[in-house]
């Protein structure tokens, strides 16, 4: 299955480097890589350009300014629907999404429509996380879980893979989200279109280099939007359901 790995990043100079070299050590030739990066001032995007150059594997691409997460996503998405690509995951750049879950996930992406790495099924868990900040991640799944009523247990997390029908028949030009709601919203409209969901588990450690994005405020306002999805679930429901 042709597919493309999407991460979207911001000053990830320290990280960018060994996490694509990790990346192609783990997947087959036919995966390609897309760095989305917005314009970070660090030369993030010049770092994946020059190994662009030498490999034909790898691709960047630019964008003015720092946008937001999930308008990155977007544009990754759109740019590896026009280049054909069968199935498409994201993942972040700072490895607390190691490499090493990749084969499992490209596995499952041949039986499922959208296949999330999640923190909350057996197996899986965090490292190097505060208790507030377990209760706070793990508490929002739960809340958008049972107010949406999608039996998605790890609805915030960002290493998942799509199949290209999935993310063509979602509306990516009418997402209203960004960071984590941005995830909850991209999943809780492939479950109500009626597309297959496996989660399988994974460990996310907590970057060990660079900063995080992350922020209380961040999770709590991605909470405040899920009602809003709630009620207009109806326009994105699959008839058939």
């Amino acid at each position: 299955m042709k597919t493309l790995i999407v991460i979207p990043t911001y000053n990830e100079s320290e990280n960018i480097g060994s996490l694509i070299e990790a990346v192609l050590s783990v997947t087959p030739q036919e995966i390609e890589f897309l760095v989305v990066d917005d314009g970070s001032p660090d030369g993030t995007g010049k770092i994946v350009e020059g190994i662009a150059g030498q490999n034909s594997r790898v691709h960047v691409l630019h964008r003015a300014g720092k946008q937001g997460l999930g308008t990155a996503y977007v544009a990754g998405f759109k740019w590896g629907l026009e280049k054909g690509f069968e199935a498409l995951v994201e993942m972040d750049a700072d490895f607390s999404h190691n490499p090493k879950y990749l084969p499992e996930m490209l596995v499952n992406l041949k039986q499922w429509d959208v296949v999330i790495g999640s923190r909350y099924v057996t197996g899986g868990g965090t490292v190097n996380w505060g208790l507030g900040r377990k209760i706070l991640s793990r508490g929002g799944s739960m809340y958008s879980r049972f107010i949406l009523g999608a039996p998605i247990r790890d609805f915030t997390g960002g290493f998942n893979g799509w199949r290209r029908e999935v993310l063509q028949s979602v509306g990516l030009e009418t997402l209203r989200s960004d960071g984590y709601s941005f995830q909850i919203e991209l999943k809780y409209r492939a479950f109500l279109r009626g597309f297959t969901i496996k989660e399988f588990p994974i460990i996310f450690e907590d970057r060990k280099v660079g900063h995080s994005k992350m922020n209380k405020m961040i999770v709590i306002e991605a909470l405040g939007r899920v009602w809003g999805l709630r009620c207009s679930s109806d326009k994105y429901r699959s008839p058939s359901l």
